[in-house]
């Protein structure tokens, strides 16, 4: 329960690790969970694998399995982003038209599925992103499905967008120069990981795309406090439109990439979660899903809106899947398979936590955890749980 007194004690002592976690909450679910969303106001969706969804509307102290569409139980939903009690869109992850989108407006009563990859057999949907309940984005893996006519460039990252809640999706293009490490051009076997939701991240209208490469790519996507009614909208077709969609690409060109010191040293090594506090603090975290007790470039932390990283000095023990930044009390907290850390540095330093057994703190409940959303944290075998109130008081 990382409590806040713990928090400031870490900043004039020089403890090696805190005590404190997680409260695990009753699933009622052994699916394998990695799609959590905060909306607030008490309300969360968590979804997983064999095609669970569930919902809480009373800060977590009770979890309700959700209907699901029929069909879906061999689908896992990685990814889920929740608009209030009633309103939800969940992503399924897999290859071809494994990959779904599916979207409830009444509390799970009904589903419609409101977009399959378009790359099947290839594709591999990765991360779903709303800025509000109308402009969103999914990310897919590299495709060589090449479309005749298409407004993308085969062998690139694809993302699709929306800018009425979903109902449509049309693609984004990469008109300039399809030079490997460059926006949306992949290097060679690059892809993004699907671990917990968090793979792209938006703050004050930046977008940044962390990869198994070890690479984040950024761009600028509106210099308003809010989006323009306009974003993601299809533009006039001067040439061949997306047969998927009817809608011209949205050329995206501009971006930044940076090489970020994180592990990849294997396929199943590289950057896992992206998060950004403000538009100049960020960090990512993750390592090798495979040696998950291997803490070589497990984190890196961006002051510049991640023009330039830096290794952390300090690591967190292992790899980790997720990360999220706790405004209240001003701490980072990353997770995964063998543990919990803390910063209160901007990512420059990080801290394990491990329960307490004076406070009746399960044994493992800084660990087996997959993804984020504060207060929120989930993993596998349906385990949920809740950062302690005292943790988050400002």
């Amino acid at each position: 329960m990382l409590r806040l007194q713990f928090i400031v004690t870490l900043l004039i002592t020089a403890s090696t690790a805190a005590t404190a976690q997680w409260t695990i909450q009753d699933s009622h679910t052994t699916a394998d969970l990695r799609g959590i969303d905060n909306a607030g106001n008490g309300i969360a969706w968590a979804s997983g694998s064999n095609g669970a969804v569930l919902r809480t509307t009373d800060g977590g102290a009770t979890w309700k399995s959700c209907a699901t569409p029929p069909g879906v139980a061999a689908l896992d939903f990685r990814g889920i982003q929740a608009f209030d009690a009633n309103t939800a869109l969940v992503m399924s992850s897999g290859k071809g038209d494994l990959s779904r989108l599916y979207k409830t407006t009444d509390g799970c009563g009904t589903w419609k599925l409101v977009f399959t990859n378009p790359y099947a057999p290839d594709g591999f949907f990765d991360a779903v992103l709303f800025i509000d309940s109308q402009h969103g984005m999914v990310l897919s893996d590299p495709s060589l499905v090449n479309f005749t006519p298409s407004a993308e460039y085969p062998g690139d990252f694809h993302i699709r967008v929306t800018a009425d809640g979903g109902a449509t999706w049309g693609p984004i293009s990469a008109p300039d120069d399809p030079i490997p490490g460059n926006g949306l051009h992949p290097t060679h076997g690059e892809a993004a990981f699907a671990a917990s939701n968090s793979s792209i991240a938006l703050q004050d209208g930046w977008l940044w795309l962390g990869t198994s490469s070890s690479r984040v790519t950024s761009r600028r996507l509106y210099e308003t406090a809010q989006p323009s009614q306009f974003l993601f909208q299809s533009m006039y077709c001067a040439g061949a439109a997306d047969p998927i969609s009817g809608e011209c690409g949205q050329p995206w060109i501009d971006f930044h990439n940076a090489v970020v010191p994180i592990n990849q040293s294997s396929k199943s090594a590289g950057i896992f979660s992206v998060h950004f506090r403000s538009a100049a603090n960020g960090i990512v975290v993750g390592g090798d899903y495979r040696k998950p007790d291997d803490n070589t470039g497990t984190a890196a932390y961006s002051a510049d809106g991640g023009l330039r990283w830096a290794a952390s000095a300090s690591p967190p023990h292992g790899y980790r899947s997720a990360v999220a930044y706790d405004a209240a009390s001003k701490t980072w907290i990353t997770v995964g398979p063998n543990g919990t850390d803390i910063s209160t540095d901007d990512g420059r330093n990080w801290r394990a936590v491990h329960p307490d057994p004076a406070l009746h703190e399960a044994p493992d409940a800084d660990r087996k955890w997959n993804a984020l959303s504060l207060p929120f944290v989930v993993g596998p075998q349906g385990r949920i749980g809740k950062l302690h109130t005292d943790a988050i008081k400002p």
